[in-house]
C-alpha cells in the first residue's frame, strides 16, 4: 500500500510540476527550514502542494513598480515558477492577464463570488487616501475602493513589498497623495505583511504554502511580518559581522576595507536596526554574496517603516547593542611621531611594559599630541 502512494505520488508530482519526486521534496524540505518548522512538515506541505484544489488568488497593484512581481517571477530556481502557477488559481493579475478592460473586471467579480471566503487577496504597491484616493484608479474605480471590495470577503490579506506593506516609497515626504500601506488605508490589523524592494519570492511562497498547509497564516511580529523570515536582525547573519566586532570597517566606497570586504556599518548599512533573513536565503538562487551587503553595498532598510526610504543613507544604523568606538583605526596608519594616549595606553598594556616606562612613554606622546595641537 505505501508503495501504491509512493508510485502515485511521483505520477502527481511529474506530471503537474514536471520536476522528479525527489526534487520536489527536497523543495518541500527547504520550504519547512525556511518557516522553522519541525521535523516532518515537509511531508504536511507536499501533500498541501498536490491537493487538486488550488485557492484562488486575486493580486491587486496599485502605487508600485511591479517589482514585486518580478522578483517573484524571475527568481532563477529551476522549479519555482511551475510550482508558484501550479499551487495557486491565479484569477486575477494586471500585470499577467492576457485579458483586459471588461473581461480582466468580470474574472475578478467572477473569482471573488464563486470563491467567497475562501480566496487570498495580495495587495502589490501603496493606496492613495488623500482626496478620496483618486490619484490611482483600477476600472473606474479608486484602489481604495477596490482593496476595500476585494477585502471584504478576502479568507487572508497578504501585503506584498514595503509600498503595500507601510507605504514605501510612494509615501515618502511630502507624500502628496496620501499613500499608505494595506493595513493603514484599511483601518485593520489582520493583514500579513511581506516588506522588502522587492521582498524575496521564498517569504511570499512560503507564506502562501503555510496557509495551505495548516489553514492558518504563520507567526507574526507586531508589525505583521511572518516571524520565521523578518524575526531576526539582518546584522546577526551577516557574513561581515566577525569583521565588524573586530574593528574592520570600510570607511570610504573603494578603499581598501570596502575592497576586502569588511563591515559596511560607517557607511550606513541599516544591517543592525533592520529585520529580514536576506543573508541567509539570499536571492536568484546564485549562492554566497548574491545580496545587497554581499555585493559591497550597505543595506537601507528597506523591510522596515520610519528607515527604508526615510533615513539617509550616510545615517548610522542605531545598533540594538554596544555601538562601536568612534575612534577605530583606518586599515593602515599614517606613519608618524604622533599617536594618541589611548593607543599608547593600548600598547603599553599589551606589551607588559614596565610601569615607570609606560607613564614616560604616555607623558612623551601627550606632549607630542599637545604640540600637534599648536598648545604648549
Amino acid at each position: 500500500m505505501l508503495d501504491d502512494c509512493q508510485t502515485t505520488l511521483e505520477t502527481d508530482v511529474e506530471a503537474r510540476f514536471g520536476i522528479q519526486r525527489r526534487d520536489f521534496m527536497k523543495f518541500c524540505a527547504a520550504l519547512a527550514a525556511t518557516m522553522g518548522l519541525p521535523k516532518g512538515a515537509d511531508a504536511q506541505i507536499a501533500a498541501a502542494i498536490t491537493k487538486k484544489e488550488r485557492p484562488s488568488v486575486i493580486w491587486l497593484h496599485h502605487q508600485e513598480c511591479t517589482g514585486c512581481s518580478e522578483s517573484l517571477l524571475r527568481s532563477e530556481h529551476p522549479t519555482l515558477e511551475k510550482l508558484i502557477l501550479d499551487i495557486i488559481s491565479l484569477d486575477y493579475h494586471e500585470t499577467l492577464f492576457a485579458a483586459a478592460g471588461h473581461q480582466a473586471e468580470a474574472a475578478r467579480l467572477a473569482a471573488m463570488e464563486k470563491n467567497k471566503g475562501k480566496y487570498i487577496l495580495v495587495v502589490e504597491g501603496a493606496i492613495p487616501t488623500k482626496d478620496g484616493g483618486i490619484y490611482c484608479k483600477i476600472g473606474g474605480q479608486t484602489s481604495l475602493e477596490l482593496t476595500r471590495q476585494c477585502a471584504e470577503h478576502a479568507a487572508a490579506i497578504v501585503a506584498v513589498g514595503s509600498c503595500a506593506s507601510w507605504g514605501g516609497m510612494p509615501s515618502t515626504p511630502p507624500n502628496p497623495t496620501g499613500s499608505a500601506g494595506v493595513g493603514e488605508a484599511l483601518g485593520r490589523k489582520d493583514i500579513v505583511t511581506i516588506p522588502g524592494c522587492p521582498p524575496n519570492p521564498y517569504n511570499i511562497l512560503a507564506t502562501v504554502v503555510h496557509f495551505l498547509t495548516f489553514g492558518k497564516l504563520p507567526a507574526l511580529d507586531d508589525k505583521g511580518r511572518p516571524l520565521f523570515a523578518y524575526g531576526r536582525l539582518i546584522h546577526e547573519n551577516c557574513e561581515r559581522r566577525a569583521h565588524f566586532d573586530a574593528g574592520r570597517f570600510a570607511l570610504d566606497f573603494g578603499d581598501e576595507g570596502h575592497r576586502k570586504g569588511y563591515c559596511l556599518y560607517k557607511l550606513g548599512c541599516k544591517g543592525p536596526e533592520t529585520y529580514a533573513n536576506c543573508p541567509s536565503i539570499l536571492f536568484n538562487d546564485v549562492g554566497t554574496g548574491s545580496w545587497p551587503v554581499g555585493t559591497g553595498h550597505p543595506c537601507i532598510g528597506c523591510t522596515e517603516k520610519g528607515i527604508g526610504f526615510a533615513k539617509p543613507i550616510h545615517a548610522l544604523a542605531e545598533l540594538q547593542n554596544q555601538r562601536p568606538p568612534a575612534g577605530y583605526p583606518r586599515i593602515s596608519e599614517e606613519q608618524g611621531t604622533g599617536a594618541t594616549a589611548g593607543a599608547a595606553a593600548l600598547v603599553a598594556g599589551i606589551a607588559g611594559v614596565a610601569v615607570g616606562a609606560g607613564a614616560v612613554l604616555a607623558k612623551n606622546l601627550g606632549k607630542s599630541e599637545k604640540s600637534e595641537d599648536g598648545q604648549e
